[in-house]
């Protein structure tokens, strides 16, 4: 008997699978490889947390017609709206950090590495709201 289950609804379990996996990995990994795994997951037009934010974003837009229709409470829609947003304000701020991870990840020795040893910072948390 083949699976009922729709495509779509697979592609997205094994995608969160694979996700999971990918964390398992990038706990392990060296610095350099961390980094450069970051460097994928992290690109705001590629990249997951990117891809993320356009399904968020396409969620919305399904969450807004069917609130429209009397489907769904006003409600989800308006949550998937504000994660999209949100998820787009996170792609932005870690964008500005997007050479600093690439740095990281190149081979030491090549003639892109940073000049000087990185420096520790004390670490600043914001939150905008």
């Amino acid at each position: 008997m083949p699976d009922p289950t729709p495509y779509a609804v697979a592609l997205a379990e094994d995608i969160a699978h694979r996700l999971g996996k990918l964390t398992e990995h990038l706990g392990q990994a060296p610095p350099r490889q961390a980094a450069q795994i970051l460097d994928k997951v992290l690109d705001a037009e590629e990249g997951i947390l990117g891809r993320t934010t356009g399904l968020m974003a396409t969620g919305s837009s399904f969450a807004q017609h069917h609130a429209q229709a009397g489907a769904f409470p006003p409600e989800v829609w308006l949550a998937l709206g504000r994660a999209a947003n949100e998820l787009n304000d996170i792609c932005l701020d870690l964008d500005e950090h997007a050479d600093d991870i690439r740095r990281l990840a190149l081979p030491q020795g090549t003639e892109h590495a940073v000049a000087a040893k990185p420096v520790a910072s004390d670490m600043v948390i914001r939150r905008r709201r």
